[in-house]
């Protein structure tokens, strides 16, 4: 894998919550994206950013490792289907990995767990294993 590049961003809100978003590469595999954090309207950029630069790259498969999400917004949802559309049309393959409970509930309550591939891990979703069970 290739060295992780970071990208950090600090909300101007005191107190706001620092949103750390990782890409890394295996080359000719996939991207993985690292969130840790948390995605709202004034962070959304940096996710934006790092996924559309992952997928401009044109990896086999982009992989969002949610393992750090701190909360998922209607915000942060957004800027996932946004690129999983991108990402579609480039003709990569998204999947999110380790989605936490309340990321996942709130995937589950908009259906937009449906339109996700879910592995348990990066791992799981580098090793192509089964999908996370989303009953």
């Amino acid at each position: 894998m290739n060295t992780p590049s970071k990208s950090l961003r600090q909300d101007d809100r005191p107190g706001a919550p620092l949103l750390q978003v990782t890409s890394t590469s295996a080359p000719g595999s996939a991207a993985i994206i690292q969130v840790c954090g948390d995605v709202d309207q004034n962070t959304r950029r940096t996710l934006d950013d790092a996924l559309a630069k992952a997928i401009v790259d044109r990896p086999p498969l982009l992989v969002v490792d949610l393992a750090g999400l701190v909360f998922c917004y209607s915000t942060c949802i957004n800027a996932l289907l946004a690129a999983r559309r991108e990402a579609s049309a480039a003709g990569v393959r998204m999947a999110l990995a380790a989605v936490r409970p309340q990321a996942l509930r709130v995937l589950k309550l908009t259906e937009t767990d449906r339109l996700f591939t879910l592995h348990d891990s990066v791992h799981a979703a580098l090793d192509g294993e089964t999908d996370r069970p989303t009953g």
